[in-house]
């Protein structure tokens, strides 16, 4: 890939721990940043950190909405030029049984998870076709699994995983400048385990009651917290594979055991003949 100095990469979900981390590896490329997030104070905070406004700008921006994407995208052309980078990572996540998963739940988690995707595609693609560069979408290792007490947040990864692939496939075809990367962490430290704090009051959900659910969330708290690698170690693993133009990012390797174990009764469901 060329030189990131000078370009601009545009993150959602940019105040949280990956985000600032993807940001910071930017800025130390060179690259000029547009931040955004739901959250106008700590984006504003954030900002704050990357130079000035001849090198970073915010916007408050509600993924889950197609029209705010949209005006990002005009926002970020019209402070900075057309993005190379974008990085839509803007999650959140519940930890709940399937019976448990309100209709709410569905429509905040896949709201942002995967609509916030679609919507970040939708707004920058058109707008990078003629300069070329990346399109970067957060997945998860729970792409690849269906943990239980996840449903919600796996099937909001697993979409990713699967748009990202197909928009990988037909970019080729085209022959378009623009490529794709998919990143799938496991866990490491960040706000995923905190994001009630933002969701939307016409969406609120009762919590789980049911021990699983309960026992589930506290083995979720502990793997977040826990994590051997931290946001920068992800982040900095993910903008190598990005200079790399590496599809899949994986940046745990013990995570290679549970999707072999996944995928072996698949494999073995095929009739020999």
């Amino acid at each position: 890939m060329e030189s990131l100095q000078g370009k601009v990469a545009v993150i959602t979900g940019a105040t949280g721990g990956l985000g600032m981390a993807l940001a910071r590896q930017c800025a130390a490329r060179g690259m000029r940043l547009v931040l955004a997030d739901l959250d106008a104070g700590a984006l504003e905070r954030a900002v704050a950190q990357f130079g000035g406004p001849e090198r970073c700008a915010g916007r408050p921006t509600d993924v889950t909405r197609a029209e705010e994407v949209e005006a990002l995208a005009r926002f970020t052309g019209e402070r900075f030029g057309a993005p190379f980078l974008v990085f839509n990572n803007a999650g959140v996540g519940v930890s709940k049984t399937i019976a448990e998963t309100t209709v709410n739940d569905w429509r905040w988690v896949l709201g942002v998870n995967l609509w916030g995707v679609l919507h970040g595609i939708a707004a920058f693609l058109p707008r990078m076709q003629a300069g070329g560069g990346r399109i970067v979408n957060t997945a998860s290792a729970a792409g690849f699994l269906s943990e239980p007490c996840m449903g919600a947040y796996s099937v909001s990864k697993h979409a990713v995983v699967v748009l990202s692939e197909t928009l990988r496939r037909e970019l080729e075809l085209e022959r378009s400048r623009v490529g794709v990367t998919v990143l799938c962490p496991a866990f490491f430290p960040t706000g995923i385990n905190q994001s009630e704090r933002n969701r939307p009051a016409e969406l609120a959900s009762p919590p789980a009651a049911s021990a699983l659910a309960q026992a589930a969330k506290a083995q979720l708290e502990k793997a977040v917290n826990h994590g051997r690698l931290g946001a920068d170690d992800v982040a900095a693993r993910t903008l190598e594979a990005v200079e790399g133009e590496r599809f899949y990012v994986f940046t745990h390797p013990k995570i290679r055991l549970a999707i072999e174990e996944r995928m072996r009764p698949i494999l073995a469901a095929f009739p020999s003949r």
